[in-house]
């Protein structure tokens, strides 16, 4: 499946907020055609999957929280549902 622009943001902003030693933008959204949340766009649902020193010491919350924030309005306006899945190195 070709990325989209949605799925190209949020690997720019999550590299550039992060310098990652691991990530993976999954598009969920094929799984959730037809459901809630599912505007026919074709990137309505994503996993994020990303390991970062910027992680070590911190809460699961607000490893969130510090992915969310680094996504901007993506998640809740672009984004119906995001997964995220965020670790430190050797977590």
């Amino acid at each position: 499946m070709e990325k989209g622009p949605a799925h190209i943001e949020m690997e720019t902003l999550l590299t550039a907020a992060f310098a990652p030693t691991h990530l993976a933008v999954i598009n969920d959204s094929a799984k959730h055609h037809g459901h809630s949340g599912d505007d026919g766009s074709g990137e309505s649902h994503f996993t994020v999957e990303i390991e970062s020193a910027a992680f070590a010491g911190v809460s699961r919350l607000m490893r969130q929280r510090m992915v969310n924030k680094a996504l901007g309005d993506i998640p809740g306006t672009r984004v119906h549902a995001l997964a995220i899945k965020a670790r430190a190195p050797g977590e």
